[in-house]
This record gives C-alpha cells, sequence and structure tokens, in this order.
C-alpha cells in the first residue's frame, strides 16, 4: 500500500493538485471566463505573525551558510502543522498568502451550524500546538483566526495560458474583518458566523462596540462524544478521505492520471513550478532568499458587492496584467479579495525569470497597468506599490498542500504602499535609484505612518511621461572631484587625447565610441574627458540618456540643438520663442517657425503650408534647419558633443549624426552598452565609419582597485586578504568594488586604526606576517584626507572569513539575471561548478554532474566559456599568469570586420564554439569568470544536497591528495597519512602496500628498528688520500653522475618538472575546503597542515602562514581530543610554525610529550622520527644565533640529536641531510676536524645509492648542500666546482626550485671571485628561469645581483633605474615580502647607491625600511647577506654624521662597531662575510680616529680575502688602504662620477672597455673629514 501511495505522489497530476485546493481540483466550471459559482460554507483565517521579521533577519545575514533553506524549514514547521490540523478537520487550504492562509469547509446551509462547531474545535486545537513550542531562531510567533460562516461566492478568470480563482462576498470581507480584530491566540467568530453557530456549545467573551465575539472554549454536555459527532459531519464534506483511504490527509493524493484534467489544473499554477514539477534535477531549486521586485496591484471596484459586475472588470484587468507581464518575464503570484477591492500581488525576478533592466520593466510594466486599468468600467481606483529587496521566495505549507509564495518586508512595503496612497504608483527609493530612469518621471511623496512598517524610506510616485520633458534634466552631472583622479584609465584617456588633437588640427569629425558593461565605469570616463576637453575655441556639450529616450523620436538631437541655440538655459517658453527668432530668423522662413513649436516646446502660429506637410517631409526641414545652424556654429566655435549610455540614442537621431559627421567637423564621444539587438543602419554605419574609433573597455588592473579602495577608505593600507577579497571578487570592475565595499561597510567588518610604526611593531607571529597592501607611488601625490601623522589603516574584525561572506544583492542580481538567461541544463553545470569551488578541473565536474556524457558536458561547457560564465586554461601557470592581470581595453575595427564575405558568418560561429569545444578539451581547469556567479550559484543548493556534492568531491580528490609523480607521491608531511585516518574511500591491504612501496618504504612485516649502530670505517676514502685528492675523487664523482644522466637509456630522468603546485592549488586546497563544508575538521585539520607544508617547500611564508592560521582554528575546537594523532598534528602544526619563521617556544614540549608516550608500531613511528629531524635541525639553527655558551652546547645536542633521530629512520636522504648538517654546524662553530669526518660519511653514504629516482635526487642534494657550505665557509674555488656540477644535475631531473636556489648561491661565488663572464652566464640562466617559471624569487635575487654589480664590481649589467622600478613593483610581492633576506638587501643595496651620492633624503626612505626587516632573523646566508648591506649603509651615515659634527656621532659610531662584532662572532655568520664585516669595522675605527684597531681589522680582512679567494673585497681593500693612508684630495662628486661613466657589460664584451680598468670603479670611503673628529 505504502509503496503504491509513494508511486501515486511521484505522478505529475498529484504534484500539480498538492498546489491547489479541492475547489479547483474537483471543481466543474465552465469553460467562460470569467465563471461564477455559488455555495455556502465556513472560512477560517489565520494569520501567523513573525515570519516577516525573520525574513528579513536571514536576508540580512552576513554568511553564505544562513540561507532560505533554514528559514523553508522553520516557516513550514509552523505552517504545515497547520495545514495538518485543517486537513485532518475536514477543512480545504484555498490560499496562502505569504504568512497567512485562508480555509474553507464547503457544506450546504443547513450543515453549517454543525461545521461551526468542528471549525472551532480545529481552530483552538491550532492555538493549542503553538502554546507549549519553544520558539526557534528567536522567533516570536503568533497566531491569531477569524472565522466566518455564510453565502460565498467563487469567480474563475483568466487567459488561454493562466487561470485565476477568488473567494468574494459577505463572508469573506467577515473572515478578514474577524481575523484583524483577534489578538494573539484569538479565536474571533464573525457577526453571521455567531447568529449560524451553536451557541450551547461555545462559551464566548464580547468584544466591546462590536457584534463579532471571542470564543473562550468549546463547553460539549456531559454526553456529548466528540468522534462520533465529527464523523457524522464529515460524511457531508464531499472530498474527506474515508474507507481505503481513511488514513490519507487528503483524497487529491491518490489521483489517477488523467490528461485533460492535468491540462486543465496546469493553468493554474506559475510556469517555473510546472518545470520544477517537469525536471526532477530542480527540485528545491525554486526555495530561496532572491532580489524581486514587487509590483502589488489594487483595483476598487463601483460596486462591489455584485460579483457578475466586478467579474468581467476583474477578467479584463486580468487578462491586460498578465499580457503585460509575460512580455517582461514578470509574473503573476496570488490574486485575493480582502479589504478593500481585489489586488493582484506581481513578482519580477522569479527564479528562472530574472531578466536584465527588471526594475525598469516593472516600472514601466506598473504605469501601462494603472492607465489600462483606469479606463476599465466598474473599476473605481487603481492603486500600485513597487517595492524591490531580497524576499523569501519558496514553496510554503505541507507536503500534500502547498503553495509557492513570497515572503518579507518589502512585500509588506509595497502592499502598504499601494493602501496608503491611493490612486497613484508608488515606489520605495531602492525602486527610484535601481530604475534607470530620469528623475523627472518620479516625485517624492509626503511620508505617512504605515502599519507593520517601520521606517519605508522615501516614497516616489511615478509619474510616467505625462509631463513635458525639461532641457537641462539630460545633462551629463559632472561631480568630478579634483582630489579623486580617475584610475587605471591611462590607456581610454590617451585615445581620447590623440583623437582631439587630430579633431583640432584637421578639418574632419572624429568619433570616440566606448563600449562597456555596467559598472565599468564609462560615466566617469567621460567626466574627465569633458574636463580636459574645456578650451578656447571649442565647445563642449555633455548629455546623459536613458531608457526613455530610446522611445522619444528625436530626442538626442533635440536636447543637443537645444543647447547649441542656447535654449536650455531659458525660464520660459517665450523667452525660447524669442532666442530661437532671433537664431533662425536668416536660415527659415517665418511661416515655418511654427515646425518648432513640438520639438522646444514653444507656441509660434501654425501656417498653412506646414499644416499640409506630412510629418515626413516636416521631420526632413527640421533636420535641414538643423544642420544650417550648426554649419554656421562650427565656423566659430568646434563642438565636442559628449553621450552617456549612447546605446539609448534613438534610430532618428542615429540618422542625422550619421549625415552630421559626413557634412561638418564635429568631435562626438560617447559611451554605451553593449547592443542588445544590431544596432539600426546609421549606428553601424557610424561605427564602420573610417574617422571612428571604437573601445572596447577591459577592467582595471589590480594596482588600481587597490588604489580605488585605499582612496575610497581614506586610509594608507588594507590587510592583503581585504585586497585579494576585492580585487579577486571584483574582476577590476570598478562598480562591484564598490559594491563589496559598501556591503563590507554595512556588516561592520572595516575597522580602521592609526598607523603603527613599524619599528615599535612588536614581532609577534602575527605582527610578522601583518601584510598590508599600500596604494601605488603616483596615488601618493592625492592627499589622503588625513595630515601626516594622522595616517589610519584599515583592518578586518577579528574572526571575519571573507571567502565565506555572501554576495551583495545588487551583484547577486545581476549573477541572476546571468543563470536565468541560461538553458536549465547549463543551469545546472553552473551550479555543479559553483560547489566544486572558484577554479575546478573538468575531471571533477564530470564526476559530480548528474547523468552527464562527456561529449554534453564539453559542449556547454564551451557555449559557458564563449558567454564569458568561465575561463579555461592549461595548466596552473596559465591560470596564474591570467589573475595577475585583468584583460586591459582594447580598439575593435568594425570598418575591417564588415569587409569580410557575410555569408561565413554564420558559418564561422560554429566554427568558432568548435574550436573553442577543442579548446576545453585541452584546457582542463576551469575558473568562474567572476567569483560573484559561484557565491551566487553556490547558495541556490539546499543544505542537504551541497552535503552529498560536497562529500562527492572530496571521494574524488583524495585519491590524487598526494605529491606529484616527480615527488613520487608521497605526503608533503613524510609519512602523514599513516599518522591520522582521514580517507573517505576505504583501501585494501595490497593499495597500502604498493603506495608504501612507491616511497620506497618496506612494508610493516620488514621493518624493523635496530639499534643506532656507529658507520662503519670509510674503505672508499683510504686514510693516506690528501685532500685534493679526496676533492677530485668527489668532483670526478659527480661529472660521472651527469655523464650517466646526459646518456643513459634508463629512465632516470622525469618526463615532467614537479606538478606539486598545482596538485597544491587544483586538489589539496579544494579538499580540505569541502572537508571544512561537510564539518570533517579531522580531516580538514590533515590537509591545511599538508597545504602549510607545500608553501614552505615551494617558498612561500604568507601563504603557509594563512594555512596555519586555518589549522589553528580547527585544533581549538578539536581540543579535547587527546588521541596519539592529535597530538602529532599538534607538534606538526608547532614545528611547521617554526618552519615559517623561526619560533621555539612550543617545540620542545611536544617533542617531549611524544617521545615519553610508548612508541606507536611502524609507520607511525616513522612518521613521528621524520617531525622529530626537523625539528632537531631547525633548533640547532636557532640556538646557533645566539653567542652565549649556554646556547652553543643546546645547539651541539640538537644537531647531535638530528643525527641519532635520522640513523633511526634508516631512511639514506634523512641520513645524509643530518649529517651534512651536523658537519656544516661544527664548522660555523668553529669546531676542528669532526666537520670533515662527517662530510666523507655523507659521501660514502651517496657512494653506495642504487642511482635511480630518489638516489639521483640525493647526490644532487648532496653537491647542492656541500656546495652551499663551501660557499658560507669561504671556500670559493670548491663552492664554484660543486655549484656548477649541482646546477646541472637539478636541471637535468627538471627540479627548477632546487635549480634557482643553487644559481643564486653560485652567482655569488662567481661575483666574489671577478669571474664576471661565468657571472653573467649564470644570471643568464636565472633570468630565463624565472620568466619560464615565473618565479619571483629568482628575479628579485637577479637584480639584487645587478646592484652588487654597479656597487662593486664596476659595471651596469641592468640599469639602477631597472633594479628601482622591479622594488617598487613588487615590493608588496607576498614570496618576497616573507623572504625578508633577499628584501634586506635590496633595500639595503639601494641604500649604499643613495648615500654613496649623499642623496640622504632617498637613503633614509630604504634605510628605513631594511630596519623595520632587520629583527626578522633567519639563519640563512641571504639573511647574513642582506644584514652587511644594511650595516654598510649605517657605516656610510656615520661618516655624514661625523661630517656634519652631529651630538650623538660619538654613540652611534661605538654602537654600530659592537653590532657589527657581534654579527662576526655569531655561529650563523658564514666566515665569507668576514671580510666585508672587518672592513666596515676598519672604516669606523678610522673614522672614530683609532688607527691601531683599523690596522688590526685591514689586515684580518685582507687576510681572510687572500684564504678564501675573495678577489672582490681583496682589489677593494687594498684601495682602501692605499686611499685612507694617502694625501689625495677627496672630491664631493667622486662616486657621482664613477656612476656616469660606469660601463656596461656590452661595451666590455665588445672589447672597448678594459677588464683591468673597470676594477678601479670602486667607491672609496671618505675618511678625511677633520683632523681628529673626537
Amino acid at each position: 500500500m505504502s509503496t503504491r501511495r509513494e508511486e501515486s505522489q511521484d505522478r505529475a497530476i498529484v504534484r500539480i493538485a498538492a498546489h491547489l485546493p479541492d475547489l479547483i481540483v474537483y471543481g466543474d466550471f465552465s469553460p467562460e471566463r470569467p465563471s461564477v459559482d455559488y455555495f455556502d460554507g465556513v472560512l477560517m483565517f489565520v494569520d501567523i505573525s513573525g515570519f516577516t521579521a525573520m525574513t528579513e533577519k536571514f536576508s540580512t545575514a552576513m554568511y553564505m551558510d544562513r540561507g532560505a533553506e533554514q528559514l523553508v524549514e522553520i516557516l513550514n514547521h509552523y505552517i504545515s502543522a497547520i495545514v495538518e490540523k485543517v486537513l485532518i478537520f475536514g477543512g480545504d487550504i484555498l490560499k496562502f498568502a505569504g504568512d497567512a492562509l485562508l480555509a474553507l469547509w464547503k457544506v450546504e446551509r443547513r450543515q453549517l451550524k454543525n461545521i461551526i462547531t468542528v471549525v472551532i474545535k480545529c481552530s483552538l486545537e491550532i492555538h493549542g500546538l503553538f502554546e507549549t513550542q519553544e520558539s526557534e531562531e528567536g522567533l516570536d510567533v503568533r497566531v491569531k483566526i477569524g472565522l466566518a460562516a455564510g453565502h460565498i461566492t467563487m469567480l474563475v478568470f483568466g487567459d488561454e495560458t493562466r487561470n485565476f480563482f477568488l473567494v468574494i462576498g459577505q463572508a469573506v470581507d467577515d473572515v478578514r474583518l474577524a481575523q484583524n480584530m483577534a489578538q494573539m491566540n484569538d479565536v474571533i467568530l464573525s457577526p453571521n458566523c455567531w447568529q449560524l453557530c451553536d451557541r450551547s456549545m461555545i462559551e464566548i467573551e464580547r468584544i466591546p462596540d462590536q457584534r463579532a465575539v471571542k470564543v473562550n472554549f468549546l463547553k460539549p454536555p456531559s454526553t456529548f462524544n466528540f468522534d462520533e459527532f465529527f464523523t457524522k459531519c464529515m460524511t457531508f464534506m464531499d472530498y474527506y478521505p474515508s474507507g481505503d483511504h481513511k488514513n490519507l490527509l487528503r483524497l487529491a493524493c491518490m489521483l489517477e492520471s488523467d490528461p485533460e484534467l492535468e491540462l486543465s489544473l496546469q493553468k493554474y499554477v506559475m510556469e517555473s513550478i510546472l518545470k520544477q514539477i517537469d525536471d526532477r534535477q530542480l527540485r528545491g531549486y525554486l526555495s530561496e532568499l532572491r532580489p524581486v521586485t514587487i509590483v502589488f496591484v489594487n483595483l476598487m471596484f463601483k460596486d462591489q458587492d455584485k460579483a457578475e459586475v466586478i467579474g468581467s472588470a476583474i477578467q479584463d484587468a486580468c487578462v491586460h496584467i498578465n499580457s503585460v507581464l509575460r512580455v517582461s518575464r514578470g509574473q503573476i503570484n496570488k490574486v485575493f479579495m480582502f479589504d478593500k477591492g481585489c489586488s493582484f500581488l506581481c513578482v519580477f525576478g522569479f527564479p528562472g525569470e530574472k531578466a536584465p533592466d527588471e526594475v525598469t520593466h516593472a516600472l514601466e510594466s506598473a504605469m501601462d497597468i494603472f492607465d489600462f486599468c483606469s479606463q476599465v468600467h466598474k473599476i473605481h481606483t487603481v492603486s500600485i506599490g513597487v517595492a524591490s529587496g531580497i524576499v523569501f521566495c519558496g514553496i510554503v505549507g505541507h507536503s500534500v498542500r502547498h503553495e509557492y509564495t513570497v515572503i518579507g518586508q518589502k512585500v509588506n512595503i509595497a502592499a502598504r504602499m499601494m493602501m496608503y496612497y491611493p490612486g497613484t504608483v508608488t515606489c520605495d527609493s531602492v525602486t527610484y535609484n535601481g530604475s534607470n530612469l530620469p528623475a523627472y518621471f518620479f516625485k517624492e511623496l509626503p511620508k505617512k505612518v504605515m502599519k507593520g512598517v517601520a521606517d519605508p524610506g522615501p516614497v516616489y510616485q511615478c509619474l510616467g511621461l505625462n509631463e513635458k520633458v525639461m532641457f537641462g534634466m539630460a545633462y551629463l552631472i559632472c561631480n568630478r572631484n579634483e582630489g579623486y583622479p580617475l584610475l587605471g584609465r591611462d590607456k581610454e584617456i590617451k585615445y581620447f587625447m590623440c583623437r582631439m588633437k587630430e579633431f583640432l588640427v584637421s578639418n574632419c569629425s572624429r568619433v570616440l565610441m566606448y563600449e562597456g558593461l555596467s559598472g565599468y565605469g564609462k560615466s566617469q570616463i567621460l567626466m574627465e574627458i569633458e574636463y580636459l576637453a574645456q578650451g578656447e575655441n571649442h565647445r563642449t556639450i555633455a548629455i546623459a540618456l536613458t531608457k526613455i529616450s530610446f522611445h522619444q523620436n528625436f530626442y538626442t538631437i533635440q536636447i543637443f540643438m537645444a543647447s547649441v541655440l542656447g535654449l536650455d538655459t531659458c525660464k520660459h517658453y517665450k523667452e525660447r520663442q524669442t532666442n530661437l527668432q532671433n537664431k533662425v530668423k536668416t536660415l527659415l522662413d517665418e511661416k515655418f517657425h511654427c515646425l518648432l513649436n513640438d520639438i522646444f516646446h514653444v507656441r509660434f502660429p501654425i501656417s498653412r503650408e506646414v499644416s499640409k506637410m506630412t510629418t515626413f517631409r516636416k521631420q526632413k526641414q527640421l533636420e535641414a534647419l538643423f544642420m544650417k545652424i550648426l554649419e554656421q556654429t562650427v565656423k566659430e566655435e568646434r563642438i565636442i558633443f559628449i553621450i552617456d549610455e549612447g546605446q539609448f540614442v534613438d534610430a532618428a537621431s542615429w540618422s542625422f549624426m550619421e549625415k552630421l559627421i559626413r557634412t561638418i567637423p564635429i568631435f562626438i564621444i560617447m559611451s554605451l552598452s553593449p547592443f542588445v539587438d544590431i544596432p539600426c543602419a546609421a549606428a553601424s554605419a557610424i561605427m564602420k565609419n573610417r574617422n571612428t574609433t571604437y573601445v572596447t573597455l577591459g577592467a582595471v588592473q589590480p594596482k588600481d582597485i587597490r588604489n580605488k579602495v585605499c582612496l575610497d577608505l581614506d586610509v594608507r593600507g588594507i590587510p592583503k586578504e581585504l585586497d585579494t577579497y576585492l580585487v579577486e571578487g571584483s574582476c577590476g570592475i570598478p562598480f562591484y568594488c564598490e559594491e563589496l565595499l559598501k556591503n563590507l561597510d554595512h556588516h561592520r567588518v572595516l575597522i580602521f586604526q592609526p598607523m603603527e610604526v613599524e619599528e615599535k611593531t612588536n614581532m609577534t607571529w602575527n605582527n610578522l606576517f601583518r601584510n598590508f597592501s599600500r596604494p601605488t607611488e603616483e596615488l601618493n601625490i592625492f592627499t589622503l584626507g588625513n595630515e601626516e601623522g594622522n595616517e589610519e589603516v584599515c583592518n578586518l574584525a577579528s574572526g571575519v572569513i571573507l571567502k565565506n561572506l555572501s554576495p551583495p544583492a545588487s551583484l547577486k542580481e545581476i549573477s541572476l539575471v546571468q543563470l536565468d538567461s541560461m538553458s536549465l541544463s547549463h543551469q545546472m553545470l553552473v551550479r555543479c561548478a559553483a560547489v566544486i569551488g572558484l577554479t575546478f578541473t573538468t575531471e571533477l565536474l564530470f564526476e559530480v554532474l548528474p547523468c552527464w556524457n562527456m561529449k554534453m558536458m564539453i559542449k556547454a561547457l564551451a557555449t559557458l566559456v564563449e558567454s564569458n560564465i568561465f575561463d579555461c586554461f592549461r595548466n596552473g601557470k596559465e591560470l596564474r599568469m591570467a589573475l595577475r592581470q585583468n584583460a586591459a581595453s582594447f580598439e575593435v575595427n568594425y570598418r575591417s570586420l564588415s569587409l569580410q564575405p557575410s555569408e561565413g558568418l554564420a558559418h564561422g560561429e560554429e566554427e568558432e564554439l568548435r574550436e573553442l569545444e577543442s579548446e576545453v578539451i585541452e584546457c582542463h581547469i576551469i575558473r568562474f569568470c567572476r567569483p560573484m556567479m559561484q557565491k551566487t550559484a553556490y547558495e541556490l543548493w539546499l543544505k542537504d544536497q551541497k552535503k552529498a556534492m560536497h562529500l562527492k568531491c572530496a571521494r574524488f580528490l583524495e585519491e590524487n591528495a598526494h605529491r606529484c609523480d616527480h615527488c613520487r607521491s608521497g605526503d608533503f608531511i613524510p609519512c602523514h597519512h599513516f599518522t591520522v585516518d582521514i580517507r573517505l574511500n576505504t583501501l585494501d591491504l595490497d593499495t597500502i602496500k604498493k603506495m608504501a612501496k612507491s616511497r620506497g618504504f618496506t612494508t610493516e612485516e620488514e621493518i624493523t628498528f635496530s639499534k643506532i649502530e656507529t658507520p662503519k670505517k670509510s674503505e672508499l676514502f683510504a686514510e693516506n688520500l690528501s685532500p685534493e685528492e679526496i676533492k677530485e675523487k668527489i668532483l670526478s664523482f659527480f661529472d660521472i653522475i651527469i655523464t650517466k644522466l646526459r646518456t643513459s637509456e634508463e629512465d632516470i630522468i622525469p618526463l615532467e618538472s614537479c606538478q606539486c603546485e598545482e596538485i597544491l592549488e587544483m586538489i589539496i586546497m579544494p579538499l580540505a575546503h569541502h572537508f571544512v563544508a561537510l564539518g570533517e575538521n579531522n580531516k580538514a585539520l590533515y590537509y591545511f597542515l599538508e597545504i602549510a607544508s607545500a608553501y614552505l617547500i615551494l617558498g612561500d611564508n604568507y601563504m603557509a602562514y594563512i594555512y596555519l592560521n586555518e589549522g589553528e582554528r580547527l585544533l581549538r575546537t578539536l581540543k579535547k581530543d587527546k588521541s596519539w594523532s592529535h597530538t602529532f598534528e599538534s607538534a606538526t602544526f608547532h614545528s611547521l610554525k617554526g618552519e615559517t619563521h623561526v619560533e621555539k617556544n612550543r617545540h620542545f614540549y611536544y617533542l617531549s610529550q611524544q617521545a615519553q608516550e610508548s612508541a606507536p608500531p611502524g609507520k607511525r613511528r616513522l612518521a613521528q622520527l621524520y617531525r622529530q629531524t626537523a625539528c632537531f635541525s631547525l633548533l640547532w639553527q636557532i640556538y646557533s644565533l645566539n653567542y652565549f655558551f649556554h646556547y652553543k652546547y643546546y645547539g651541539h645536542l640538537a644537531a647531535m640529536m638530528e643525527v641519532n633521530t635520522a640513523l633511526e629512520t634508516q631512511d639514506d636522504f634523512q641520513i645524509i641531510k643530518a649529517y651534512l648538517n651536523y658537519s656544516l654546524h661544527h664548522q660555523l662553530a668553529g669546531y676542528q676536524g669532526v666537520w670533515y669526518k662527517y662530510e666523507i660519511m655523507a659521501m660514502e653514504q651517496i657512494f653506495n645509492l642504487p642511482l635511480k629516482g630518489e638516489g639521483i635526487e640525493i647526490v644532487s642534494y648532496v653537491a647542492d648542500k656541500l656546495g652551499y657550505t663551501k660557499l658560507l665557509m669561504g671556500h670559493l674555488d670548491l663552492a664554484i666546482d660543486l655549484g656548477s656540477r649541482a646546477q646541472k644535475m637539478w636541471a637535468l631531473l627538471r627540479n627548477p626550485n632546487r635549480q634557482h636556489m643553487v644559481l643564486c648561491w653560485l652567482s655569488k661565488c662567481l661575483f666574489l671571485k671577478n669571474r664576471n663572464k661565468q657571472l653573467i652566464q649564470v644570471l643568464g640562466w636565472l633570468w630565463d628561469l624565472s620568466i619560464s617559471e615565473e618565479h619571483i624569487f629568482s628575479k628579485a635575487f637577479f637584480y639584487f645581483v645587478c646592484l652588487d654589480l654597479m656597487l662593486y664590481s664596476g659595471f651596469v649589467y641592468k640599469t639602477f633605474e631597472e633594479c628601482l622600478e622591479f622594488i617598487y613593483q613588487n615590493e608588496d610581492n607576498r614570496i618576497l615580502k616573507f623572504q625578508s633576506g633577499i628584501l634586506l638587501g635590496l633595500y639595503s643595496s639601494i641604500a649604499i647607491w643613495y648615500a654613496r651620492l649623499q642623496e640622504w633624503d632617498n637613503f633614509h626612505i630604504f634605510s628605513s625600511r631594511a630596519k623595520n626587516l632587520v629583527p626578522r632573523r633567519t639563519p640563512t646566508a641571504l639573511y647574513y647577506e642582506g644584514i652587511s648591506r644594511y650595516m654598510e649603509g649605517q657605516v656610510l651615515y656615520l661618516q655624514k654624521q661625523i661630517e656634519g659634527q652631529s651630538e650623538n656621532a660619538q654613540d652611534s659610531g661605538v654602537e654600530l662597531l659592537k653590532n657589527l662584532e657581534s654579527l662576526v662572532t655569531q655561529n650563523t655568520t658564514g666566515p665569507v662575510f668576514y671580510p666585508r664585516l672587518y672592513h666596515l669595522m676598519a672604516y669606523v675605527c678610522i673614522l672614530m680616529g683609532d688607527g691601531q684597531n683599523c690596522d688590526l681589522f685591514l689586515n684580518t680582512a685582507l687576510r681572510l680575502s687572500e684564504t678564501q679567494g675573495n678577489v672582490l673585497e681583496k682589489c677593494w681593500l687594498n684601495m682602501s688602504k692605499e686611499w685612507w693612508y694617502s694625501d689625495s684630495e677627496f672630491m664631493d662628486d667622486q662616486w657621482l662620477q664613477t656612476v656616469s661613466n660606469l660601463p656596461s657589460w656590452e661595451k666590455i664584451v665588445s672589447g672597448k672597455v678594459n677588464m683591468q680598468d673597470i676594477q678601479k670603479n670602486k667607491f672609496l670611503m671618505r675618511v678625511n673629514i677633520l683632523d681628529n673628529p673626537f
């Protein structure tokens, strides 16, 4: 039985019947419209208050997860309970009107008495439902019930497409009045109902001054059996379920298929509902919080009592309303007869029906309906209220009886305006502002207090075109602000400047057209052009058109000519008439003056000649006159005619303009949105004219969006997170950016704070990564409102997650228009893609699309790419490049396009689509063009559907959530997946073993953790070998490997480079977010840690920080979890935090905590050991930063423990890494002997490796690490030998990440050795790598070396200006910003340059930027390189202080010397930096008059340079020595002269400059300032 019931409920006819009352389902009506039926019955009107307030609360919610679905659940929780009660008691739900419902018990008159008792019992039970219930979501639910009984008339009306019904009569008016009298939980009987009921059964309470009564309770006699009474009553109800169907709530649930009945019932249901019933994919799709426009129409009748009379009036009105709405995609949602008259609730923008210019269409339709209905016989008054905003649109009720309805404050406002402003068309301010109609279309009305509406805002009357148009109304409102520049539109303005120049020097017309979608800032460009176009010998006329202009014949030229003739400033028609007479008397016979009457609203007497003219002839005569006037005018002054919204130019005006540009020289500039239809012939001719420049506007660039935001908010910086959100969300469209900002401001997300001086900022974890995006330098010329020193930055309120914010209503509306214009299948694809995320792969999309084939999907994607919903990319690199730059404006040459053969056009479109399809097949990465579309489409899903989709995505993605094949598919955190159970898809044992083997692990049963053994005595390196022989043996081993790599036929070299970054962005990051959406916090945490680790490997510390913060948020939610795996995740989190920035406070706790627990078996233990190795490696480097003895001891201990832990892993790579780290630690700490032994042990280990896969990578790593160590220790020749081999190996292994690092430090070795030819070759490789891999760090290092070449090597490879430009453009780059060493070096080098040139203001700018980075100490060579440059700048400044006899010069000198000495004594400062540091110390000493120490330091520096082979420093030291102790005079502009004579590398290569000569281009530090400074 139940299965049969389920089947029947799935039948289309049953689903349609659920939307209709039994009165219609079982009604037998005559086909004529209107048709009238009479019967008796009891009416119940139930009003449930509280829902509107809740709808508002949901519709203004900040986050995307607060949607319509929760609202539906709460609404239907209450309403379905009421519906169920009504149905159980035999009632028929006639209508749902928002949060109210009207029910009917249709019976013969003699049964009314008993049925009223049943209905009262039902009403009291409905109240009983809510007395005990807790209110949800802070909802204050109040139920008020009115009952009436008597004669009822039903009216059925409509046209061939839609039918509607109404119940009218005294009983209907009575039930509404009764409900209006009710207080909370009251049941009120109308006077007639009280007359007809069984008074002995009811206890009532009188209402003062009313004939209606309030029911207190039922008081049946003691013998009364209600069940028997009820059963008897129900026998009089025609469609009450009984017999076999007695368990049903409603008989209509069992309707058999009947095509004829189905067709008849369909007419009563809205088209969008029928679509949903037909297409099961769309179930639930129609319930949403949605921006719509409500048009409430009320008709009052002269004689309301007679159904026959008002029936025909309602029929005529309905047919007209329906036909008007159909054109503009509006729909009648409800028709009801309450209060006064008949009301039509019309809605524009229902799901699937959203159209552009919705508000304009709604107002135009309202005016049309008003004009028509006002003429209908028997209609006394027409009142219309129009309101726009977010309302709940959805199915409300019970599964067996429900209706599609709208609920929200805007519905109430429209209804109230309709009632409080009778006889007019009124609208709210949102409608007024969004209408695109001219201001003279409206009149603001006095405010009235309206019931149930706290503050509706201004109310406007819509006047339409009844009043004469004022000329001045059409001018472009120029509110250009001097202090607010037009940002990012230089190219567009350049087009104007060029055409303007051409126009002024030639005798030809020019046309400049800017085409762009709404929101691109076309009006702003025209305002700027109007300002720039002002001049002495020409006149500018600027007008702005609206949609109305298009329907007014010759309107554009009317406004233009009014301005040319000076009529726009005339206050009265007589003044206009006099002016016209004076202007045209020589050009036009007086009898033809009356031709000007209509166009200029003047009153010349009409002559007989003119009265006989045809309209066409009049138009021609007028055009000829205008042409003569303009010919005269341009002889005196040139005319520049600016038109905003040019798409609204009418056809007659286009035609005149086309003749105009051929006849006289005029410059027409217009902005226009893309034509919806094919433009008229004249418009096409203008576009194809040889003197027309047609520019398609592109988006503005990310930097301009950033500047705009800083300017709009009046701040000096915005958080990087906000910058990314706005740049990404706005897609470079200024309007989008403004709306997003308004939305953030509305939700109080933005916080303004005084700008902190960076030096004073504490170096906490969050402050370290505080990343403000600042406006670009060119914006600094515009004052940002605040005086100096009182500058603010914008910050985000704590806990705000920008990516989860719901889009603003205005942007949501734009997306909905696009979505609703698509076919249902395309909508489904977009909605599925939205769940996957902003960027997705075609493979995953195919996985989640229900019942699609690949061909169908590719075709749909190609169409959506063509219509700019999606973009497609071949790989992640292509995507990243596209995101950096928005599409710029470009010129379209319609002339050359028009010369192409037209018959091939349709064929060409098909061909284009085919090409797009093949492109989509090639490009597996797809991205939404606009994030707002993704967010809007995502919000359309129901919660359960979303969850199911996220789960599908997660299952698919987790299969590939590991490192790429090039990196042998492991975890980013070694063995991570063995520690946490995160898989959704279960794995069999074989798959696990296979995965383990691919990582190079032995399987579980083979693992035995042996005790740590002492490495065997060296067999490969005999004890009697000299260091030179060992060096040769090692280098030749590396050479053999390189030869093997080049020539081997075995599969040693990977086929492609590392794909980890793409996997990270396309798989692991989305996977983490899917798990967050699913509430799987453990799994999400696992992947957030993987992401952070991956970003550290990729060298992006800032992104690692962002995802560690995400991880930290989840760790807090999981803090009660005390499991081993959770402790491991916590330890991993803190060690990654340490790697992101040197932080040592939390590592010990987790390390010791894990060590104390009993060692888990197998793989888990391995994961723990890997993590401990990473921690120990970090710890010895941290301890080495301090030179106190106990820190040295701790550092030594940590390095030794790293070796022991690595040996326990039995992993070759970990062991070799630990040996080399231990060796480096010993060398930096200055211990003799031991380091050498460990380097040999590492070499022995690699000699025994299988030279395949990971083995080859380990060999390359050793060459790389050894070379880097040798550079730090100052063994430059050996470093170069090892480095050149390491870079060859990494290049052959296709590992650009490692290769660029080798090239960076190799270039430094060559630089210090003065091997310039080799150095330039290496720099060339570095540059190529930075371009091909888009590697910003390589590029930054490249420019760092270029600056060094100018400062120290004496020649120019790239100019100083180019280096400086690179810094300006990229100093905000997140990778450079948080690899502080490189920026420290760059800033300091620029500061040195300016210090040498004595440009101290510029020096201070860059020196202070460098100073802010000094506290970010990292134990890397790059940091020490940067710090030594910084110290050099400080030393040069000291010389300036001494020269200027500054008071604190001596203190500065002592402090500086101390800092330099501490740098030398620090363990982590490699000896390679000592010569420069001693050189600077010597200079400080001589400046301070300490000759003895100066000699000591100078000789130490010389000795070290000699030992290390540091040719560069040695040469400079010798020059300093000679210079400081000579009597030569110092010239102030010595460095300036040197700089101006610096040769370029090209000159050196071509032999024009001698290599020996460039050695002399050194900066001579001046010392002969005073005889004795102190």
